[in-house]
């Protein structure tokens, strides 16, 4: 079983995930960071992945959920870094495009060893999602991103409901996971025979 546990206490957060990569249809997803709305975006994106995950967060809220956000992506992206140790029989590439009523967002990625976010289309993002900045969305990408490193790429392609587009982007972030992740292979996927 692929899994990693992560705790990461600052004196803005305190978040402890567990995560499980090969939960598949009994897979159980917990999700508390008192962000409501990123609670649920968490737990679309682990349900299609597949994975199994619980995340535990006490942020400094009476600021704002930009810290508790980019720390959840810090241990998100730790944990499935260490999940997947050498990487060896990943697809190692995932892509998904996702509709929800009026939005499309498609995510393509490709955990190479190097990170890198792109987050294209963001402009049509309203300046608020659900009560907070949409800054703080991008920032949980991009420390997933870097602490899994992960090339991801999210493009947002036309929408015009907050909710609609991000939860477009974390369902198609959980379809490309679930690809990427997929031991399809019995070798490493890389001419140069690492991925970093």
């Amino acid at each position: 079983m692929r899994q990693a546990s992560i705790h990461r206490k600052t004196l803005e957060t305190d978040v402890e995930l567990d995560l499980v990569l090969d939960a598949g249809e009994k897979q159980g997803v917990k999700v508390q960071t008192g962000v409501g709305f990123f609670d649920h975006m968490l737990t679309l994106m682990a349900h299609w992945a597949g994975f199994g995950l619980s995340v535990q967060c006490r942020g400094d809220l009476h600021v704002d959920a930009h810290h508790s956000l980019e720390d959840v992506g810090i241990c998100l992206g730790q944990a499935l870094a260490k999940a997947l140790g050498d990487k060896k029989g990943i697809n190692r590439v995932g892509q998904a495009s996702v509709p929800l009523d009026e939005a499309l967002c498609r995510c393509v990625l490709d955990i190479s060893g190097r990170p890198y976010l792109v987050y294209h289309g963001e402009q049509i993002l309203p300046a608020i999602v659900a009560g907070e900045e949409k800054d703080v969305y991008r920032e949980f990408f991009k420390s997933l991103a870097c602490n899994s490193a992960m090339n991801l790429h999210l493009c947002f392609n036309y929408g015009q409901n907050g909710h609609h587009l991000m939860e477009a982007a974390f369902k198609s972030l959980g379809l490309a996971l679930r690809q990427a992740v997929a031991l399809d292979r019995t070798e490493l996927l890389s001419t140069k025979g690492v991925l970093d």
